[in-house]
């Protein structure tokens, strides 16, 4: 028994060891894919040694290097969060964007744009996390209110009732304040493009150890994905359990909004491309999912380049084309 366990963690670590390396592939060719191609080798060399004085060189380190690292950390935090929420709720359709994380981060990005008529690109990290601790506070807490338990079914509709109301709450302000649009009608649908390194260095800390969290709470949360009788009478502190992964959901998410915008359906769509390789061990599912958000963002964002060049869609147009059919598969699958 011990030497399958052996086996079947070597083999797993090799699978994750793969992807990371396909990770990196796709970031390098996707470096090259623009309104202008650069050779991969001229790639690797500006980032290995770069020049100042080739052209090339200074679109790679300035332009097109933050965009990759900005769609890598989205990917993986979105869908790291995704798998922590399912695992949380025991949801298969819980994920950032429909339990009203996205919508609350995007609520208060638009509100302090329109309040204050201006604001970098830095302050939108700031805004985002608030917002998304405000918007977990108010789903969760309100799914709990009132008689009877709280159910993924009840944590699910409240989640999606808030969405509902901050888009439209997000969408008056940007009808009736121009500047306020014309500031983040891009930002809005999901997009990477002209993220410098400043802001990737902002974010960066804030996803990264919302995740490092995450992989430590692993264990209990795999436990609370069997049923909240189950942890409980394996002696588990399920309370705060979810305190801990309701934080590392607002750190992963809200970094991930504040850098690329509120970018749908990787939280939900990249778990469920994790556990037919990983299994349902979250010490598993979470890491996988990181490393497979990360490949499917900057596989989408490289095809956004490349469909309409000179012209690009955006990153969370391409994934809403991807990820709308796979949630109507999965609400079928859990219906039967």
């Amino acid at each position: 028994m011990k030497q399958m366990i052996l086996r079947s963690r070597w083999s797993l670590s090799v699978g994750l060891i793969v992807a990371l390396g396909a990770v990196i592939v796709a970031a390098t060719l996707s470096i090259g894919v623009g309104s202008v191609d650069i050779d991969a080798r001229v790639v690797v060399a500006s980032i290995l040694s770069f020049d100042d004085g080739d052209f090339n060189h200074l679109i790679v380190r300035t332009i097109r290097l933050p965009r990759v690292i900005a769609a890598v950390l989205v990917g993986a935090g979105m869908a790291s969060a995704g798998a922590v929420m399912q695992g949380l709720t025991s949801n298969p359709l819980a994920s950032p964007g429909l339990l009203g994380v996205n919508a609350g981060a995007s609520l208060f990005v638009v509100v302090g744009i329109s309040a204050s008529g201006s604001l970098p690109l830095l302050t939108y990290g700031a805004l985002s996390v608030a917002g998304a601790a405000v918007a977990a506070a108010l789903v969760y807490g309100v799914s709990s209110a009132g008689s009877g338990t709280r159910t993924p079914v009840k944590l699910a509709l409240t989640g999606v009732m808030f969405s509902a109301f901050a888009a439209a709450v997000t969408t008056w302000i940007l009808i009736t304040d121009l500047d306020t649009f014309d500031q983040v009608r891009f930002w809005t649908v999901g997009s990477v493009a002209g993220r410098d390194m400043e802001l990737v260095r902002w974010m960066a800390p804030i996803i990264i150890v919302g995740l490092v969290f995450a992989l430590i709470v692993a264990r209990q949360i795999t436990t609370l994905s069997l049923g909240e009788a189950t942890a409980t009478g394996l002696g588990q502190k399920t309370g705060r359990v979810r305190a801990i992964g309701a934080f590392c959901v607002v750190l992963m998410a809200g970094g991930s909004v504040g850098l690329a915008g509120p970018v749908g359906f990787l939280g939900l769509v990249v778990p469920h491309l994790a556990r037919p390789l990983c299994g349902v061990n979250y010490r598993w599912v979470i890491p996988y999912s990181a490393v497979l958000g990360a490949l499917l963002a900057v596989a989408a964002d490289t095809a956004g380049r490349a469909v309409l060049k000179p012209q690009e869609v955006p990153i969370g147009v391409m994934l809403a084309a991807i990820g709308a059919p796979f949630l109507i598969y999965i609400a079928r699958w859990k219906m039967r």
